[in-house]
């Protein structure tokens, strides 16, 4: 267990101490401290809230604010490593930034709060005194010969060992012939083996390496892109670092975009260290986020992999950060705390002194322009790794392709899988959009079937034979008869998902072996590395999917990308709509020819002269960014400008409304700020809120933190309604 912090303040029984707890509330309670107790910033408490008991954090002395005659005392301190001055710095800040009230920041530091109980100990058995009247059986016989010169052993390895039953080490155990103990439980985890020796690296490869080594050498905060192509090799590089890392004796984070990517980066990782990382994200069981929490608390865990959430662990000897595919909207969270994992690991990092990674084919255009005013470094990895080379890019104009209403695969790319099939390669199919269709249409009355709580369409899924909305999760089954105008057999399926992709291709090929991988079909990592092993053996001619597919995966013998509707991320007004479009089709298509055998894509698409299709096709990335920077900065859009979004949601349409009005009427005016709205938000009614928008936009040296602070509290809100304030906000849903 690491000691506390040594430059804290201890608090050798004071009268009272100030405590956060992981509940919505502006900021800590003061507590009084019983006779006896020692307590420390960061240490773990359980302190009376009403009738409730709660476990919080000691965040430093007492505030003062409630007489200490009326103050509650604190129940008693929690047998666990404290909290790292670090993570609470983070906390604050985080609870600043997002103007977020620093319990809800807290309560994501504290997502196990059984981990905090001291891990249960291990029962082993050793071989006792066996009574004289004790009745020998062979089975007895075995076990105590076992034990006769062995180490103990747990009940399960001795009955296994000794080939009986359970039952067997219990009656020896209740009649003295074996002794009981308590050991505590071995590690969770195993120190990666830093001794193997990793691939051969190209000489691009290993100067970055080195490079990055350097960085992590100097113990001090830094930025570094690794820019690379889709198979340079970017992963085995960073791997370097993490290992230079570890030999150092600090703790290392990597995050990862979607838990999708997480089975071959396991693999990638265990066959370069010998051993599994500590893995964190929203699937593990209460068991697992218990002994992987304890672990890093501890410091036994040396090395973490997961999703966002991962950055408030409690990495006391934190040395390294790697966030791969920097760019991915992923590591935005919309709902509770909005914060992007981003910029909050390079914020984590800073009071770490510690350096950070960002790894991208496709960096963000924020990550482009840091690195052109020298913020951030970089280190370009321009070809890909051994005999790979990039995939050709040819766009399908559609308009030409002269195709029925119920085909949305092109001849032109149907006998390119067909022709992949024959020379024994497979092939990719990419769509973002889950389902079979996503709207269901009466072609009777014009019926459009939506969400009772959402104002959006229900999306079938014909496999299970469901309509479901995919923002609140309400689903019915598919029926036959139209709820308007009762008429049979008149709904219709409009416009392709994934599943109707699928129907198509079966029809058209039907010898082709198929399969489907998104968000419905991956139930979590166990699934996703089932199917992910399923390609690699070659069991699938034709993999189609949505964005999980788009990116991390390695897939030798794919030699065939085919994008069936690349406009699809072009509509809406979403300043980032064509950075995004260009990402997510660049990094499915550098699926394509990453082995020996070359790759080529196929993107169908309805607008080849846009200047998203243009670059693709062209290569010229560094033109299409050039664009996006030259649009960006005129209107002084991100990242040169701030925007906060404020959205106001009640059940009450009318409240609403009103709300959102008031606050226009006090909306700040100021040079350099404007106040766009209110609005319905494009998602008007969602999760039955219904929703106005209000945008404010400022330049880059205004600090919007106290605007909005100042603004909002010109207004009472009423319990009816709600505020959420998302600082940068990357959805404009």
């Amino acid at each position: 267990m690491p000691p506390n912090d040594t430059t804290a303040p201890l608090f050798p029984n004071p009268p009272a101490v100030s405590v956060l707890l992981p509940t919505p509330v502006v900021g800590p309670y003061d507590y009084l401290v019983p006779e006896g107790l020692d307590l420390a910033p960061g240490d773990y408490v359980h302190v009376p809230l009403g009738k409730r008991d709660m476990i919080g954090v000691v965040w430093g002395p007492a505030t003062g604010d409630v007489d200490t005659a009326k103050l509650r005392p604190v129940d008693g301190a929690v047998d666990a490593p404290p909290m790292p001055e670090q993570i609470r710095s983070f906390v604050d800040w985080v609870a600043s930034y997002t103007l977020s009230t620093p319990g809800a920041v807290l309560r994501m530091a504290t997502r196990s709060p059984d981990a905090l109980e001291p891990p249960r100990p291990v029962v082993m058995f050793r071989r006792g005194a066996p009574p004289d009247d004790l009745r020998m059986t062979p089975a007895r016989q075995r076990v105590l010969s076992v034990l006769e010169d062995g180490p103990a052993l747990s009940a399960g390895d001795l009955a296994r060992e000794a080939g009986v039953s359970a039952g067997v080490i219990k009656g020896l155990a209740e009649a003295g012939a074996l002794e009981r103990m308590e050991v505590p439980p071995p590690p969770p985890f195993e120190m990666p083996d830093l001794s193997r020796a990793g691939p051969e690296l190209s000489a691009d490869q290993a100067q970055a390496a080195r490079t990055l080594c350097e960085k992590v050498a100097a113990s001090a905060f830094s930025v570094t892109l690794i820019d690379g192509v889709t198979g340079s090799g970017k992963t085995e590089v960073y791997f370097e670092a993490i290992a230079a890392a570890l030999e150092a004796g600090r703790q290392v984070l990597v995050l990862l975009p979607e838990i999708a990517l997480t089975p071959q980066w396991l693999e990638r990782f265990s066959a370069r260290f010998g051993v599994a990382p500590a893995v964190w994200h929203s699937d593990l069981s209460q068991v697992q986020r218990r002994i992987t929490w304890r672990a890093v608390a501890s410091g036994n865990a040396r090395i973490v992999v997961g999703a966002r959430s991962a950055l408030f662990l409690p990495l006391a000897e934190l040395g390294l950060i790697v966030i791969d595919e920097e760019h991915e909207p992923a590591f935005k969270q919309e709902d509770g705390v909005p914060y992007h994992g981003r910029d909050m690991a390079i914020v984590r990092a800073r009071l770490a002194a510690a350096p950070v990674l960002l790894a991208s084919a496709t960096p963000s255009l924020e990550t482009r322009v840091n690195v052109s005013r020298e913020r951030f470094d970089s280190i370009p990895l321009p070809e890909r790794f051994g005999v790979a080379v990039m995939p050709t890019i040819t766009a399908i104009d559609m308009r030409t392709a002269n195709l029925t209403a119920n085909r949305f695969i092109s001849d032109e790319l149907v006998t390119a899988l067909r022709t992949t099939i024959e020379a024994g390669e497979q092939s990719m199919l990419f769509l973002n959009r889950r389902g079979y269709a996503p709207l269901t249409l009466c072609r009777t009355c014009g019926h459009r079937i939506e969400c009772p709580s959402c104002a959006a369409w229900l999306t079938e899924h014909r496999f299970r034979k469901r309509l479901q909305c995919h923002h609140c999760g309400y689903e019915v089954p598919a029926p036959s008869i139209c709820p308007s105008c009762e008429n049979v057999d008149t709904l219709v399926a409009c416009g392709p998902g994934v599943e109707r992709i699928a129907e198509e291709v079966a029809g058209l090929l039907p010898e082709a072996r198929i399969g489907i991988m998104t968000s419905d079909t991956m139930r979590g990592p166990e699934s996703a590395a089932q199917f992910v092993k399923s390609v690699e053996s070659g069991a699938l001619d034709i993999l189609i999917g949505t964005q999980m597919v788009a990116k991390g995966h390695h897939f030798p013998n794919l030699t065939l990308v085919g994008i069936v509707d690349a406009d699809l991320g072009l509509a809406g007004g979403d300043l980032r709509a064509g950075e995004r479009t260009y990402q997510i089709l660049q990094q499915v298509s550098g699926r394509a020819g990453r082995a020996e055998r070359p790759g080529r894509v196929l993107i169908q698409t309805f607008q080849p002269e846009h200047p998203v299709m243009q670059a693709l096709v062209s290569g010229d990335e560094a033109r299409f960014f050039e664009l996006e920077t030259e649009a960006r900065q005129a209107g002084e859009w991100p990242p040169f400008g701030r925007l906060a979004a404020i959205v106001v949601s009640s059940r009450d349409p009318h409240v609403a409304r009103d709300l959102a009005q008031a606050l226009a009427r006090c909306a700040p005016s100021s040079p350099g700020i404007r106040v766009l709205g209110p609005a319905p938000a494009p998602l008007s009614l969602l999760r039955g809120q219904h929703r106005h928008r209000l945008l404010l936009k400022a330049s880059r040296d205004v600090s919007v933190q106290p605007v909005l602070r100042d603004w909002l509290n010109q207004i009472k809100v009423p319990a009816s309604a709600r505020v959420r304030v998302d600082i940068d906000p990357y959805s404009f849903l």
